[in-house]
């Protein structure tokens, strides 16, 4: 359930981010400024993710999944409380800590539970619960914004992860020791400190000797965190990590934290360079051309990193064997995945209508598929190979993204196209499962936090990379059909252009499936019986 609100979240912001625009001050005009409002969460859920894993090894996975909710509650009381852009994206960065966290740890406790073997059926279960969560998250935000603000809905996240964290509590096997003493009055000082500067409620903000303290240092900028009161909460916080340290810092040297910060720098340039830009008109973001040689000198720095370390951050005996496919086709499925997601509505929008939020919807036949093909994949393996079944749903989604690379005027019509879409989730569903068991199998009992964590990034290197690149070869086709046109002002031949693109985007999803399909072969044809 953690698993299904951090994805609902991803997307949750679909709908509100024009009203999220505005209450940070920003006007619609400034789209590309609202940018880091979803690539700050995308940042916060890929970068930390092999960290969290490997702390998940570590500690135990309730300690685990019980902080990250912690963390995601209180991204999303910042978010909440936020009415400028800054604080706002700090708040989306943070929820993304929280909710990548959560992923690698509950598929570590598949792994803890069920035998190799046995656990194709919970892992297709996590799988299908977090793409459910996908499809939930505009519908959840819809139907928050139909009764309220869009800042009801982050209040709404934190009402839900206190819940959940309670269940984590009521059900887990440790009881955590209760917090005591002075780390706890600096923390919940810390807490209403920066509750009272985000807030800044109006009978004291307004009071001519209670407001002093939420007068902005920058009286022209009206914010709200550089105050002093947001002084006071960022150095009572400070104290609180201060205090706490000889709790946290120990497992945070074994679990190799300089490793976890280069790695974590290059996948965020990553995340940076590519999630920031706009499909339409460019294949890296603004800072993209500064960002990659940093994260080309982190990664090397990490390889060197992980060959000197006692302990690295990626214990040496993970990636081996099955888990380096696997680790491939999680990557190609998410390019498959991402085409799909991002060129339908395109699609739409071309084609069928002019609102966004009615192309958004066609979407849906594709992502109620991708849940019940996780829910099949993870059954199936219980009688057939790893291999064999990812393979075979990857075939299936390339055979139907060959079909779609040939679609045009009138093609989202026909009931031929529910079938499609429909084929394609149903056959990227398939591969979740398979890859999940043949990393885990492959990996130590003591890693298998990390070699969950692994397979979530591929798949969402994947799908950000993956689509910058489809995008990049959509776009040149597209722009030579424009530049061929006798006139540039014809609206029938320019949207004919653009289907040129969307075409390419499907043809390059369907070749990534087939290799993700051809690849499978190496994580087994046959079930492993232990």
């Amino acid at each position: 359930m953690a698993v299904a609100l951090a994805a609902a979240d991803t997307y949750v912001v679909v709908l509100a981010l024009t009203d999220m625009m505005t209450g940070v001050g920003l006007g619609i005009d400034a789209l590309q400024k609202a940018t880091p409002i979803i690539s700050g969460f995308l940042l916060g859920y890929v970068a930390v993710l092999p960290l969290i894993g490997r702390l998940s090894d570590l500690v135990s996975r309730q300690q685990v999944l019980l902080w990250c909710l912690v963390v995601f509650v209180l991204g999303s009381a910042v978010t909440a409380l936020a009415v400028e852009l800054t604080v706002l994206v700090t708040g989306r960065v943070v929820q993304g800590i929280g909710g990548g966290g959560l992923v690698p740890a509950t598929l570590a406790i598949v792994a803890d539970l069920w035998p190799p073997g046995r656990r194709g059926t919970p892992l297709g279960v996590v799988g299908a619960v977090q793409e459910l969560g996908s499809v939930l998250g505009p519908v959840l935000g819809a139907a928050v914004l139909a009764v309220a603000d869009w800042r009801a809905i982050f209040w709404l996240n934190v009402v839900l992860g206190l819940v959940l964290a309670g269940a984590v509590l009521v059900t887990g096997r440790h009881r955590p020791s209760r917090p005591r003493g002075i780390p706890t009055v600096v923390g919940a000082l810390a807490l209403g400190a920066g509750a009272l500067a985000l807030a800044a409620p109006a009978a004291l903000a307004t009071d001519v000797t209670l407001g002093v303290p939420f007068v902005p240092f920058d009286p022209e900028s009206g914010s709200r965190a550089a105050t002093p009161i947001g002084v006071v909460a960022l150095l009572l916080a400070l104290a609180w990590l201060a205090v706490t340290a000889p709790r946290w810092w120990p497992v945070l040297r074994r679990a190799d934290l300089p490793g976890a910060l280069l790695l974590g720098l290059a996948l965020g340039t990553v995340v940076l360079t590519f999630a920031a830009s706009d499909p339409e008109r460019e294949v890296v973001g603004p800072l993209g051309l500064a960002l990659l040689p940093v994260g080309a000198v982190a990664a090397a720095l990490y390889l060197w990193r992980h060959r000197r370390a006692a302990e690295p951050l990626v214990a040496r005996g993970v990636v081996r064997g099955r888990a380096r496919p696997a680790l491939v086709v999680s990557l190609l499925a998410g390019v498959a995945l991402v085409a799909v997601v991002v060129d339908v509505p395109v699609l739409a929008r071309l084609t069928l209508t002019d609102s966004q939020t009615t192309a958004a919807f066609v979407l849906v036949r594709f992502l109620v598929a991708v849940p019940v093909g996780a829910l099949v994949g993870g059954w199936l393996l219980r009688r057939l190979g790893d291999g064999a079944v990812a393979g075979a749903g990857l075939l299936l989604a390339a055979g139907g993204l060959w079909l779609m690379s040939g679609w045009g005027r009138g093609s989202l019509d026909s009931a031929s196209a529910t079938v499609v879409l429909a084929c394609v989730g149903l056959g990227v569903g398939l591969a979740l499962a398979p890859v999940n068991n043949a990393a885990l199998a492959s990996a130590p009992h003591d890693a298998h936090g990390v070699a969950s964590a692994l397979v979530v990034v591929a798949r969402m290197v994947g799908m950000v990379v993956g689509l910058a690149l489809l995008t990049a070869v959509g776009l040149h086709r597209y722009y030579a059909e424009v530049a061929a046109l006798p006139d540039q002002t014809d609206t029938a031949a320019l949207v004919a252009a653009g289907l040129v693109q969307v075409q390419t985007v499907f043809a390059g999803a369907a070749l990534a499936a087939l290799l993700g399909a051809l690849v499978s072969a190496g994580l087994g044809l046959r079930r492993v019986h232990v």
